[in-house]
Formats: C-alpha cells, sequence, structure tokens
C-alpha cells in the first residue's frame, strides 16, 4: 500500500538526522511511518486509539 500521497508531516523537534517519525492524519485515521525506512508500512490508528496515547503521554504514564 502506497500512502506518499498522504499529508505527511515531521515534528520541528526531529532535528535534521532522519531519525524521527511522520504522522498523516486523514479524516478517518492517523498514520505514523518511521523516517528512515519508509518502505515499511506504516502503523495506523483510529482517532480514538490516537486520543488515547497521546492523553496518556500528557498524564506522564510513558515517563520513565
Amino acid at each position: 500500500m502506497n500512502l506518499d500521497h498522504l499529508p505527511w508531516k515531521t515534528s520541528t523537534r526531529s532535528g535534521s538526522n532522519g531519525s524521527c517519525v511522520e504522522v498523516a492524519i486523514t479524516d478517518d485515521a492517523i498514520y505514523v511511518r518511521d523516517t528512515k525506512d519508509r518502505s515499511l508500512a506504516p502503523h495506523r490508528y483510529t482517532k480514538a486509539e490516537w486520543a488515547a496515547f497521546v492523553g496518556g503521554v500528557k498524564d506522564g504514564e510513558f515517563d520513565l
């Protein structure tokens, strides 16, 4: 599945070394891919899954 046509965005905090992820938001899903190997299939999340993840990040659930 080629998803290169999606509006991929990279964080401005990722730097210029290419070691980051890109996110594409569509009407029905959020896609995340590794910039080091764009030939790999991106991860696909529903908007509810993405909201739960972002909420967990904001709540500190993933802090070490």
